[in-house]
C-alpha cells in the first residue's frame, strides 16, 4: 500500500506533536480501518446467511493493504468525492468471480467511513487517557513535594493571601482527575457501529440488518445501535471537545508556569539544558518553550473544535458538505491534544521550583499579603466591617509610604485594637488554611483510580 506524498508541512505538530497519534490517523491506518470494516461486514453477513462463508473468506483475504494503491485511491476519490467506491473496486479486483460481487453488500460509503472513524476515535481516546495519566502523575509529584511550600496566591494577577505551591497544583490535579472520567466516558460513547445503508433505513440489508449490524459491532469491539447516526454528529463533536478540553487543561498548567517563571517572579522554571529555550540574539535567554508549545496547541485545538458544531448542522439523511469538516478537524484535534498533554507532562516532570523566591515574593509589598489575616484576627472584637476598614487604612498608609503593613497597623490601631492583634507581624506560614489537606484530598482522588 503506497502512501500519498502530498502533505502540507505543519511546524507545530512537527516539533511537538505525538507520533503515536499521528500514526492512528495516518493515511495507512485510516484505510486499514475501512478494510477491517469491510472484512468484518462480510464475516457478519456470512454468519446471518446474507452471503456465503466461502465468499466471506475470500473477501476477508482481499481486505488487506496490498490490495490498495493509495495514490490511485485518492486520485479516483477526487472524482467520486469519497474514497469508498474506488476502495471497494480495488478489493473486488483482487477477488474471483462470485465473491467480487459480494463486497460492501447493502452498506453505504458513510457506514464504512464512520465505523472506521469509531475505531480510530476509540483508540485515540485510549491513548489520550494514557498521556493524561502521565501528566497527572507528574502534577501529583509536585503536589506531594510542595504541599507545605508557601507561595502567594494570586487573584486578578495580584497577590491575595498565602497558599502553598502544592495546593495550587492540587486544583490542577483534581481537574485532571475529572478529565480522566470524561475521557473514559467519551471513549465508551464513540465506539459505536454504523450500518444503516443509503437512507438510514437498512432497506438493502433486509430483515437481517439488525443481526448483521450487531455481528459487525461485535467483531470490531464496538457497540451496536438501532438508530442511524449518519447526520447525528454529536458523538464526533464530543470527541473533538474532549480533545480541546484536555489540551486546555494542559495549557492552564503551562500558563501558570509561564507566569511564575517571569524574571520579576522567578518562582519556577522549565528544565534546563544546553540551548534549551535559547535566543538567536540574546545569550541570556531560557524561554519556556515547552509551555509556549502547549499554549499554542491548545489555542489551535479550541478554535478547530468549533468547526464540529457546524458539522452538527447536517440536514436530512446525509450531510452536504458539513461532514467534510470532520475529515480535516478530527485528526488535527487528536494530534494537538496528544502533543499538548505529552509536552505538559514533560514540563511538569522536570519543573524546577524555587521556594526561596516564593518566600521572598511574599514580602514584596511589606506584608500586605497578610491583610486578610489581620482583619480576621481583629474581627471577633471589632466585627468584620470595622476590622476591614481599619486594615484598609493601614494598607493604604503602608503602600503610600513604602512601609510594612504591621508597622502601619501599630500607628492606626488604638490600644484595644492592638491587644486584639496580638503578636505582630503574622507569619505567612501560619495562614495557609486547609492547603495541606487540599493536597492530600487531591492526591487521594487521583491515586484511587490509578
Amino acid at each position: 500500500m503506497r502512501s500519498s506524498t502530498r502533505q502540507t508541512f505543519k511546524l507545530l505538530p512537527e516539533l511537538f506533536g505525538d507520533g503515536r497519534m499521528a500514526e492512528i490517523f495516518s493515511a495507512e491506518r485510516t484505510v486499514l480501518a475501512w478494510l477491517r470494516t469491510e472484512a468484518a461486514l462480510a464475516r457478519a453477513q456470512a454468519k446471518e446467511g446474507v452471503i456465503g462463508h466461502e465468499d466471506a473468506d475470500a473477501i476477508e483475504a482481499a481486505c488487506v493493504p496490498g490490495s490498495v494503491d493509495l495514490p490511485r485511491l485518492w486520485s479516483e476519490a477526487v472524482n467520486v468525492g469519497y474514497p469508498i467506491l474506488p476502495l471497494v473496486r480495488m478489493i473486488s479486483a483482487a477477488l474471483p468471480e462470485g465473491p467480487n460481487g459480494r463486497v460492501h453488500y447493502g452498506a453505504t460509503t458513510q457506514d464504512i467511513m464512520d465505523t472506521g472513524l469509531a475505531l480510530q476515535m476509540g483508540e485515540a481516546l485510549d491513548h489520550l487517557a494514557g498521556l493524561l495519566g502521565a501528566f497527572g502523575d507528574a502534577v501529583a509529584g509536585l503536589v506531594a513535594a510542595h504541599a507545605g511550600t508557601v507561595v502567594a496566591a494570586r487573584t486578578h494577577a495580584q497577590q491575595a493571601v498565602p497558599t502553598t505551591f502544592g495546593a495550587k497544583m492540587a486544583v490542577l490535579l483534581a481537574e485532571a482527575a475529572r478529565q480522566r472520567e470524561r475521557t473514559a466516558a467519551a471513549a465508551r460513547r464513540v465506539r459505536v457501529v454504523s450500518l444503516f445503508g443509503a437512507g438510514g433505513t437498512s432497506a438493502a440489508m433486509g430483515a437481517r440488518s439488525s443481526a448483521v449490524r450487531a455481528g459487525l459491532a461485535g467483531l470490531l469491539g464496538l457497540r451496536t445501535t438501532e438508530v442511524p447516526w449518519h447526520v447525528a454528529r454529536d458523538g464526533v463533536a464530543e470527541f473533538g471537545v474532549t480533545c480541546a478540553s484536555l489540551a486546555a487543561t494542559a495549557a492552564r498548567f503551562a500558563r501558570e508556569v509561564v507566569d511564575l517563571s517571569r524574571t520579576e517572579v522567578g518562582e519556577v522554571r522549565e528544565a534546563g539544558g544546553h540551548h534549551r529555550g535559547a535566543s538567536s540574539t540574546m545569550p541570556q535567554k531560557a524561554n519556556p518553550i515547552g509551555c509556549e508549545a502547549v499554549i499554542g496547541m491548545s489555542g489551535t485545538a479550541g478554535a478547530l473544535s468549533s468547526g464540529l458544531f457546524r458539522a452538527m448542522e447536517a440536514g436530512h439523511e446525509r450531510a452536504a458538505g458539513e461532514w467534510q469538516v470532520e475529515w480535516y478537524v478530527v485528526p488535527l484535534l487528536a494530534e494537538l491534544a496528544a502533543g499538548a498533554l505529552a509536552t505538559a507532562a514533560d514540563v511538569a516532570a522536570g519543573l524546577r521550583v524555587f521556594p526561596e523566591a516564593m518566600r521572598a515574593n511574599l514580602d514584596a509589598e511589606g506584608g500586605l499579603i497578610m491583610a486578610e489575616a489581620y482583619m480576621m484576627r481583629l474581627a471577633p472584637a471589632l466585627g468584620r466591617e470595622r476590622a476591614h476598614d481599619l486594615v484598609y487604612r493601614a494598607a493604604h498608609e503602608a503602600r503610600a509610604h513604602g512601609r510594612a503593613l504591621a508597622d502601619a497597623l501599630r500607628d492606626v490601631a488604638g490600644p484595644e485594637e492592638l491587644r486584639s492583634l496580638g503578636a505582630l507581624p503574622i507569619p505567612p506560614e501560619s495562614y495557609i488554611g486547609d492547603a495541606e489537606a487540599i493536597c492530600a484530598a487531591a492526591l487521594d482522588a487521583w491515586r484511587k483510580d490509578t
